[in-house]
């Protein structure tokens, strides 16, 4: 991880002297951390190095090109030091006069990618009203969509696909049909997406590929899932998303020590807390409760940095330091106001005892017709804590019919609360 150099570096020098002779000057923050020499031995840290070496000796038209090979690494490394790093080289070319659509164009999509959506928007709406670049719409609808505000999204994407329609933008228009509870259409514009993948960006298509294995698991079609991860994973061999996706389907076939072998690879490549509950449950199925426990404890270690949403939701759903999960929700919600931070939220407080404050947030995370099994258990215990036991029972049919899309542990939280509900008749 680079956290620690940009720690260091963060401490030398604060001044942001303009630069002279087309050359970064080493008094300027942003260009000191651009330029400093990074550990590696791949491919793409070769890369890196010779850019810079460029960069050093005056090339600064260089700048761009590195911020995006840094975005390419934080990519493959799932490392997001890299996109700071990438936020670092848009405000060089800045310092350097290159104040234009491009510079807007990295700093927007590394702002998105450190989840700092609001300064993320900012600039995309000014790179939208300065040029209209298919990548243009990408970035500003993706910024849009993570923070809720659905329609504006969707209508940057239709406009990115009317300048190309291609695999970019046919993914991101399958997002957003199955974001309104379209699963249908978003398979098939997801199918158009990765029928035109290439190649030469394997990374872009093994990533929609991916995510079609998860509308094709949701539909309940596991044989074609296995196929799409397969299809990704022959793209990019250690694809973490794929693997995961791929121990998902084998878990939801009711095959945990298979599933335990593909969640154990993806979880070594990318440990947030998304893989890491996977790779518990799992194993906790096949009986290695011990490895469970180890694997757990450094969830707890690592989650509400590494991904304060998703560590929220583990907590609540395992009944623990629940207060931790409602601080972790709540300040989610203060930079996203999407549906899944407004099902955090909800599911957080709910389990705190708030179930009152717990509704209204549901609400809101049902309101854009999300076919999600995972809403759909939570609004189904909340309305029961609610004393609405018909719409529980109603949301709890729902999560029942797509319980394949939950982990063991929420199928299992699932079945236990269906019990108890229909008991009560």
């Amino acid at each position: 991880m680079l956290a620690s150099i940009i720690v260091l570096l963060a401490v030398i020098g604060s001044r942001k002297t303009p630069i002279h002779e087309n050359k970064p000057s080493p008094e300027f923050t942003a260009c000191r951390f651009v330029l400093a020499s990074l550990p590696g031995n791949e491919p793409i840290d070769n890369e890196i190095a010779r850019q810079q070496t460029l960069i050093r000796s005056g090339t600064t038209s260089g700048l761009e090109r590195l911020g995006w090979t840094f975005v390419k690494k934080a990519r493959l490394t799932f490392d997001a030091s890299y996109y700071t790093l990438a936020e670092q080289c848009a405000e060089c070319m800045e310092a350097n006069g290159a104040k234009g659509p491009d510079t807007l164009l990295l700093s927007a999509h590394a702002l998105q990618s450190l989840h700092r959506f609001h300064d993320a928007e900012i600039v995309a709406r000014k790179l939208v009203s300065v040029r209209e670049r298919p990548f243009d719409y990408g970035v500003l609808g993706d910024v849009l969509i993570d923070q809720g505000k659905v329609r504006e999204g969707a209508a940057a994407y239709q406009k990115m696909i009317d300048l190309r329609p291609d695999l970019q933008s046919y993914a991101r228009a399958a997002h957003v049909r199955w974001l309104t509870g379209d699963l249908n259409g978003a398979i098939q514009l997801m199918r158009l997406a990765v029928s035109g993948s290439s190649p030469n960006d394997a990374e872009a298509a093994a990533w929609a590929y991916t995510r079609l294995s998860l509308y094709e698991l949701q539909q309940g079609a596991t044989k074609q899932a296995l196929e799409s991860c397969n299809a990704a994973l022959s793209l990019q061999s250690d694809f973490a998303p794929a693997l995961l996706a791929r121990g998902r389907i084998l878990l939801a076939l009711d095959r945990p020590a298979d599933a335990v072998v593909e969640l154990q690879r993806a979880a070594g490549l990318n440990p947030l807390p998304e893989y890491q509950w996977a790779l518990a449950d799992a194993l906790a199925l096949t009986g290695d409760r011990d490895r469970a426990k180890e694997v757990e404890s450094q969830l707890v270690e690592r989650g509400a940095s590494e991904d304060p949403r998703a560590f929220s939701l583990y907590l609540a759903t395992r009944g623990e330091n629940v207060e931790q999960a409602v601080n972790l929700a709540q300040h989610e919600f203060t930079c996203r106001g999407d549906v899944f931070t407004h099902d955090a939220l909800a599911w957080a407080l709910a389990v705190a005892g708030r179930t009152t404050e717990a509704r209204l947030h549901t609400r809101q995370a049902l309101s854009e017709g999300t076919v999600d099994a995972r809403l759909f258990l939570h609004a189904g215990i909340i309305a029961a804590r609610n004393n609405n036991i018909a719409e529980a029972k109603q949301w709890l049919q729902k999560a029942s019919l797509v319980q394949q899309m939950l982990l063991p542990s929420e199928r299992k939280l699932l079945a236990s609360t269906v019990r108890a509900q229909f008991k009560k008749e």
